[in-house]
């Protein structure tokens, strides 16, 4: 940074002021001219400014720092408990944590076994498979996996958007083979995209769905999915295909007559009375969290064994009939690697392998905070996405975390991640040994077990706080979950999406812009409608621009600046208040510019000389001022008419201006 000296002369006499002035903060005291120009900083070569970019944008955490004066011995080792964490905590595992690890893997066991079978057929899979998804991928992610609290397998929102988009391309009735086909196709591309965009470091792009609209979505996705389940709840055995709210409840009054059952109603209705009252008995006390968990287990086995002995199933009460047993048969040979499928299968999977990390992603980094530990969420794609590649070829759909079994799992106690292993082994042995008895469990149970689970994902508190917040992010929220509940799930998202992007637009080609006045008694100006009692120096506008200078905004940025003088000569006119003749704007939320934005500040530079306004700038950041003094602009504008603050170019313009 260039500097013009002081003399000694001046210092002296500038603390011979303060001294005068320290004692009464109403005394007038004189700002010193400027001493300081504004610094541009070294030129960077092309290489090292190109490299830096990459390394902010993809590695802002500096990954490979600890790597740095390393053995190459101690590399191998480092590097092998960066991909497997167990390596680095298993060396510190103990009988007391496997004590909370054994007892959160059979609670979280317990939750998942009946929500697996459910979830299986809300995606139009056989239920074993669902089943499948509780065994390997919680595996592959013990090992993998940085996060302690997670509970992986089958979710609701994913099973509902991969039934449906699967469906959209095969009818699972019709041909049942090339459904599950697709299907474990699908969830290999899904684990594709999760590793290459954790692998490339590229996570910040899911960050693209805003808060409410994933509040939004799921909340939709949530009422799609309880509204699905009347259809077992109800006995209804002709169902609309379709999941918008109006075909759905038309498919249910047109069956009330003759459709409906009333066993299956009765079962349905009692045992859903019963774990939400479980649920609500482990909301009020926390020492109860295992009633919930364990309450969808019971009321499955003693649903099932009530229409057991009751032979419910032959007065029309539905049941899941026969369990493939024994474990995971290999799939390799049935993903799609060729022919009209293969796209099809990539677009599935790459859809519902972001949704799953969003969501896997965001309970992962919950968990964390309230544990006070760090996830890399780069690390977190790569080990959801090896687990889905690995659950493909073992029959195994799309798993991801799933919240109410990590809350569960959180509250159970759990230490690290063996809680999944331990859950891994109880579904082995459920699928070994237990799977027939399943044989007369009735839908309605399902139904209800998965009601109870959704109902967690509509986050009504949210909801209003984002309608408190930003009203515009209400307007994403409630367009994602209307479009869901109204049209489909692929429409929601897509909402949910657009709506982001268009309000990112929005914010970059209409950025927010202040006038800015002075608080008394001190050299701070700010934003007039924030501060009342800020006071517009008399002759200046000062104007600050809350955002860089591109292409989508320099031109509403200059006319936006053009209205500001305009309606200010005019006030100014009517009060007998002095002509305009300086422009100051206040560049230090300005992080950069662009060709067009130099090219902007051309254009009003010029639109003010015609109007006989001096045009000044005040504290531009290191970027920006570079970028004016290679387009020549600083010296269009004179040098001395860029300051290093607001204050600075005040006291040059006016320096009759006093410290009121």
């Amino acid at each position: 940074m260039s500097s013009n000296r002081v003399t000694d002369d001046d210092s002296g006499r500038n603390k011979e002021k303060e001294i005068a002035s320290g004692p009464s903060s109403r005394r007038q005291t004189k700002v010193s001219p400027q001493s300081y120009k504004v610094g541009v900083p070294a030129k960077q070569k092309l290489w090292e400014e190109f490299k830096s970019g990459v390394k902010e944008i993809l590695f802002p955490d500096e990954p490979l720092r600890s790597f740095k004066d390393q053995p190459s011995s101690r590399k191998f080792v480092m590097g092998m408990e960066a991909v497997f964490p167990i390596l680095r905590w298993g060396r510190e595992y103990n009988l007391n944590k496997f004590k909370g690890d054994l007892i959160a893997g059979l609670t979280i066991a317990s939750l998942c076994i009946p929500q697996d079978i459910g979830y299986a057929k809300l995606a139009s899979l056989p239920p074993a498979n669902g089943l499948y998804s509780s065994f390997v991928p919680p595996l592959v992610y013990a090992f993998m996996g940085s996060s302690r609290d997670i509970a992986i397998g089958p979710v609701a929102v994913v099973s509902l958007l991969l039934g449906t988009l699967l469906r959209d391309e095969i009818d699972p009735d019709e041909n049942p083979a090339d459904y599950l086909r697709l299907a474990f196709t699908a969830t290999f591309f899904a684990g594709i995209t999760q590793i290459a965009l954790g692998f490339f470091r590229l996570g910040f792009l899911i960050e693209f769905l805003s808060h409410a609209a994933i509040v939004g979505f799921m909340a939709g996705a949530a009422v799609t999915i309880a509204l699905q389940q009347l259809k077992g709840l109800l006995g209804v055995k002709k169902f609309t295909k379709k999941t918008d709210i109006v075909s759905v409840m038309r498919s249910v009054w047109t069956s009330v007559h003759h459709g409906w059952n009333w066993q299956t109603i009765a079962i349905g209705v009692s045992f859903l009375a019963l774990i939400l009252l479980a649920k609500y008995i482990g909301k009020k006390n926390k020492k109860f969290f295992w009633v919930p968990a364990i309450a969808p287990l019971t009321s499955v086995i003693l649903s099932t064994f009530l229409v057991y002995i009751t032979r419910a199933d032959k007065h029309g009460v539905q049941i899941v009939k026969d369990i493939r047993k024994g474990i995971n048969p290999p799939s390799v040979d049935e993903i799609y690697f060729t022919g009209d499928y293969l796209a099809k299968g990539f677009k599935i999977g790459a859809v519902s392998g972001i949704i799953a990390l969003t969501e896997a992603i965001a309970i992962g980094k919950t968990f964390a905070a309230m544990r006070d530990y760090q996830l890399d969420g780069n690390k977190e794609m790569v080990a959801l996405g090896t687990m889905n590649i690995v659950g493909s070829m073992t029959s195994c759909y799309v798993a991801t975390g799933s919240f109410s079994r990590s809350a569960v799992n959180f509250m159970a106690g759990c230490n690290t991640a063996v809680s999944n292993i331990v859950m891994s082994c109880v579904v082995f042995l459920t699928l070994e040994v237990i799977t027939p008895l399943f044989k007369y469990t009735p839908n309605a149970i399902l139904a209800s077990i998965i009601i109870c689970a959704v109902i967690g994902l509509i986050d009504i508190d949210a909801m209003v706080l984002i309608w408190k917040i930003d009203k515009s992010d209400f307007i994403a929220c409630m367009g994602a979950f209307f479009g869901v509940i109204f049209i489909n799930v692929e429409f929601g998202l897509l909402i949910a999406v657009g709506i982001s992007f268009a309000k990112i637009l929005l914010q970059v080609t209409r950025p927010r812009t202040a006038v800015l006045g002075k608080l008394p008694w001190t050299t701070v100006y700010r934003n007039i409608l924030q501060y009342p009692e800020a006071t517009r120096v008399p002759g200046i506008l000062i104007v600050r621009v809350d955002s860089a200078i591109y292409f989508s905004n320099s031109s509403y940025i200059k006319e936006r600046m053009l209205r500001w003088l305009t309606d200010e000569e005019l006030m100014n006119k009517e009060n007998d208040q002095p002509k305009i003749e300086y422009l100051i704007v206040e560049m230090s939320p300005v992080t950069d510019i662009d060709t067009s934005g130099i090219h902007a500040l051309e254009e009003l530079y010029r639109a003010l000389q015609k109007k006989d306004v001096q045009l000044v700038l005040a504290n531009p950041g290191p970027v920006v001022m570079e970028k004016l003094h290679v387009s020549e602009f600083a010296n269009i504008i004179g040098e001395d008419h860029i300051f290093p603050s607001v204050a600075d170019a005040v006291q040059i313009c006016d320096p009759k201006i006093e410290q009121l």
